[in-house]
């Protein structure tokens, strides 16, 4: 592997790398021995396979561009076509995570935007469909990777986790709403896309199926071993070009911070250190942590140290706001926004920290007065 190949890994796969450095360095400290494989958690691991590969079905199926390019055919105005494409992150995000809402989404507004002459828009509107998809993604244990590690880590209850994400999911869309209302009712200048997606029927019914024993594995009805043999016998069957589009190096992060995390639960003095600092705090020190090292390893590293699960659970969610790091996803809509060719990128990151900063600091006092 030349020198290029090998920047452009660390570049792309920076979490990763990072994660493998802290986990080779934990090895000094503490001997790989067989406690390691008690690390781990693989009933998360497999659940996150699976879910990345029924998505990767319902995009192949085409379900997605159908359902956005029909409800941006009915809005009347700049406003209501905004709204349509930032509610279309925030819900959507819910089933199939905020990477993938936004992977979706944020190339379809650029076509959008600029079809009907409102490209001076398109900064604004990247930026809350970002912060839309990296909120409304809180509300379900599938839609986010720490989601689903903390609800599997702390055992929680349906009726645990969603009293503890469903106030602030509504608070969050109440925000989400007026940020939206600030943008005129202009007329759309032209029609709106000749964009006319075809639709994979039986992709999406495999796709549907699939899901729900996904969903039966979540809510503890379906053993986890049980779904990830169906999940990979069927699309092996069906179409095992799905199975290459998992990203396997949010697998091998995940595998990393299990060990590094691990290896720091068995240091005392760290043990010691962080549970004191954690200690009242989780809230603010999970959203604090994110900012730096981003939720998905913030909610792995902190989960060792506190039994707060629900404040560790808000913290690393909506610490997803702020830095273009605290959540990895924010990083994808702003290199699909760079692809335009007349991006303007200082006043999309200019939008992108004030409006991050300020909603970061408003649903963390609400979170904050919520479960006190």
């Amino acid at each position: 592997m030349n020198t290029n190949k090998i920047k452009a890994f660390v570049k792309n796969e920076l979490v990763l790398v990072i994660a493998a450095f802290a986990a080779l360095v934990s090895m000094f400290f503490v001997p790989v021995s067989a406690d390691y494989l008690a690390y781990f958690d693989w009933q998360v691991l497999a659940l996150l396979f699976c879910l990345m590969t029924v998505v990767a079905g319902f995009q192949e199926s085409g379900v997605f561009d159908r359902v956005s390019s029909w409800l941006c055919s009915k809005a009347g105005n700049a406003r209501e076509i905004s709204m349509v494409l930032v509610a279309l992150c925030f819900f959507s995000s819910m089933a199939v995570t905020n990477d993938v809402a936004l992977i979706t989404f944020v190339p379809f507004a650029i076509l959008i935007l600029s079809t009907t002459e409102q490209q001076k828009l398109m900064p604004y509107v990247i930026v809350l469909q970002t912060i839309a998809a990296n909120l409304g993604s809180m509300l379900t244990p599938v839609g986010n990777p720490q989601n689903l590690y903390l609800y599997a880590r702390y055992e929680m209850g349906a009726g645990e986790f969603f009293s503890a994400t469903f106030p602030v999911t509504a608070v969050s869309l109440v925000l989400l709403i007026g940020l939206c209302m600030l943008i005129p009712a202009r007329p759309l200048e032209q029609h709106k896309t000749d964009y006319h997606p075809r639709m994979q029927r039986s992709m999406l019914l495999v796709s549907a199926a699939m899901f729900l024993c996904c969903l039966g594995t979540v809510f503890r009805l379906v053993p986890w071993p049980v779904t990830f043999v169906v999940v990979t016998i069927v699309y092996l069957m069906v179409n095992r070009l799905m199975l290459r589009k998992v990203d396997y190096s949010l697998l091998a992060t995940f595998l990393c911070f299990f060990v590094f995390t691990g290896n720091m639960g068995q240091i005392t003095w760290i043990q010691e250190t962080l549970g004191q600092m954690m200690q009242g705090r989780e809230l603010w020190v999970a959203a604090l942590c994110s900012q730096v090292i981003s939720n998905v390893p913030a909610a792995v590293l902190l989960s060792g140290f506190t039994e707060q699960g629900r404040l560790l659970l808000l913290g690393c969610d909506i610490g997803g706001l702020g830095t273009p790091v605290a959540s990895l996803a924010s990083l994808i809509s702003y290199k699909a926004y760079c692809k335009y060719p007349a991006a303007d990128q200082k006043q999309y990151m200019k939008l992108f920290l004030l409006l991050n900063a300020v909603l970061l600091l408003l649903l963390l006092c609400f979170a904050q007065w919520a479960l006190v």
